[in-house]
């Protein structure tokens, strides 16, 4: 499938034509999870900057403790951010060997206008019982958060559910992983309404489990067959009912919220499943790109059993899809990069047909961090601090490229007129001042 470039014209007709993903008012004013109010990495009210620099537009930059490739999760005035801090003599072990120090779990939450820690909880403090890949951290999983409690995942350092205020309501530890290479581990929660879903996808018994948002008490897990993935579960409603879908290597599962039954499946990605799927207008697209390249849309309505060879499935492109940033899907266009590097391509989610494909993004070279978009606008971080911002729409067009002094693998997060970049070192609120 090659690029076919569409009539502007015909751009606005689908547009005019998709349902908006439906999130009351508290949802889209905030950033509950990491890939934002809608999980699809659009923000439905933003309207940040779209240049800055270490000399302009920063409302404040703060020194973040330890280390963390996870985004924040944001709730009203609270910013909440996960660290691993590792002792002052900590030695990073080399690939392939554990590390023989123990090391702090920690979650703070951040206030917005100053970006001061309001407070700073250790979750655990201990060893942990395997190594990660030297790109990756021992707090890559992202908070997750509704507003009343904030879950903070370390995987196999266990789940935390807190107060907002950082009283700690209830903990689980569902053992150790065993990673794929010893390359860490990165999965985040996903949370709906009264149910907290954690995928456990590794070299042992993988497994996906349903648990009471409030309680922790668990509702019911399933086992899987599956070896190590790093993508975050989605759950999406179809006919009123909610299902969790989760991608992986040998298939993809779709199983139902309250009972964990399995509603329908088909065909698996590729290896090192990493990006999470998204969903709009009843359809869901899930995608990976390592060792291959794997892109469906499938239509939920008509999902039931085993999908291969239905006409659930709309459309396949299997080329230039993400190794680890996920897709953004953004007012009915669906942006994706090849493996990490910097080439985009933008495809019609109604059709599949791309409107451009393997383009260069000029100033950017690697990228771990999934874009975000909002209004007419797509931003773009790569990981040694520069980030370009587009033009959303059926024609590639560069609106302004920046540069700032860190580096970044956590997504940014957009709320209203604010930009929020989670960078090795710092914490960067982007905003007129």
């Amino acid at each position: 499938m090659r690029c076919t470039l569409f009539l502007t014209i015909s751009f606005c007709l689908i547009l005019s034509s998709l349902w908006v993903v439906e999130t009351n008012a508290d949802e889209t004013q905030n950033w509950p999870q990491w890939r934002g109010p809608t999980a699809t990495g659009s923000a439905p009210d933003g309207n940040p900057l779209v240049t800055w620099s270490e000399q302009q537009n920063i409302r404040w930059k703060i020194r973040l403790p330890g280390t963390g490739y996870s985004t924040p999760a944001i709730w009203g005035n609270d910013i909440f951010v996960t660290a691993a801090i590792p002792p002052e003599n900590f030695t990073p072990p080399k690939r392939g060997e554990n590390p023989k120090q123990p090391i702090k779990y920690i979650l703070m939450a951040i206030d917005r206008a100053s970006g001061k820690i309001h407070w700073e909880k250790i979750s655990r403090e201990e060893i942990p019982h395997e190594g990660q890949h030297d790109t990756s951290t021992w707090a890559t999983s992202s908070p997750i958060t509704d507003g009343k409690y904030v879950y903070a995942y370390f995987g196999s350092r266990g789940l935390y559910c807190y107060s907002i205020n950082g009283d700690l309501v209830w903990e689980k530890d569902f053992g150790d992983m065993t990673i794929r290479r010893a390359f860490g581990e990165g999965s985040s929660p996903a949370l709906y309404k009264n149910r907290l879903i954690v995928n456990w996808d590794h070299e042992g018994q993988s497994f996906i489990l349903a648990l009471d948002s409030a309680t922790g008490e668990e509702i019911w897990r399933k086992n899987r067959d599956e070896v190590t993935t790093w993508m975050t579960p989605l759950v999406v409603e179809e006919s009123g009912k909610a299902q969790v879908i989760a991608t992986a290597t040998n298939r993809v599962r779709s199983y139902d919220l309250n009972t964990g039954e399995i509603i329908w499946e088909g065909e698996g990605l590729t290896a090192n499943v990493i990006p999470s799927p998204v969903a709009a207008n009843g359809v869901v697209y899930v995608i990976s790109g390592h060792r291959g390249s794997a892109l469906r849309a499938i239509r939920l309505s008509a999902a039931k059993g085993n999908i291969d060879g239905t006409d659930a499935v709309l459309w396949s492109y299997n080329q230039d899809t993400p190794y680890v940033p996920s897709p953004l899907l953004h007012n009915g266009l669906l942006y994706f990069l090849k493996s990490n590097q910097g080439i985009l391509t933008c495809v019609n989610t109604a059709t599949g047909q791309p409107y451009y494909a393997n383009q260069r993004l000029e100033s950017i070279r690697d990228m771990y961090a999934s874009p975000v978009g909002t209004g007419d606008r797509v931003y773009f971080l790569s990981r040694d601090g520069v980030a370009m911002v587009i033009k959303h729409g059926p024609v590639y067009n560069v609106l302004a490229t920046n540069k700032l002094d860190d580096n970044f693998d956590a997504s940014p997060v957009i709320i209203g007129d604010e930009l929020y970049l989670r960078g090795h070192q710092y914490l960067y609120c982007i905003a007129k001042q």
